[in-house]
């Protein structure tokens, strides 16, 4: 197989989006934001690190937000980010159809699904 990993995911969001990205995956979530390369720097939008892969926030217009299509972040506390996310007023579902997996569903600022999982262990 020629595809080894995933380098990163994209999530699009309408113009004029950078600062409230920056708050939401920045500051609430606690995201580094990382350099575009120069050749993209031009463009709007921004990039955040998540461990060894990159979170890419993209403008797209017209903008329709993602409201199945998810990416899935693995977290190491789960009730912490649950409740952080709330703090902010961020409607929040848990999700208990798969054994074995804490996870729940939240909506970004522009209203893409973002679900957020941690592993427990038990099959």
């Amino acid at each position: 197989m020629w595809i080894t990993d995933i380098d990163h995911l994209q999530i699009a969001a309408p113009k004029g989006c950078e600062a409230e990205a920056r708050r939401f995956f920045g500051d609430v979530l606690g995201l580094r934001e990382i350099e575009k390369p120069a050749a993209l720097r031009a463009r709007e939008g921004c990039w955040f690190r998540i461990g060894s892969r990159q979170l890419h926030i993209g403008v797209e217009e017209p903008f329709r937000p993602a409201i199945k299509a998810h990416p899935a972040f693995s977290v190491s506390d789960i009730n912490s980010v649950f409740r952080l996310l709330q703090e902010e007023g961020v409607r929040c579902v848990w999700d208990e159809a798969l054994a074995g997996v804490l996870r729940f569903y939240a909506n970004d600022p522009w209203g893409n699904r973002l679900e957020f999982t941690q592993p427990t262990g038990i099959d």
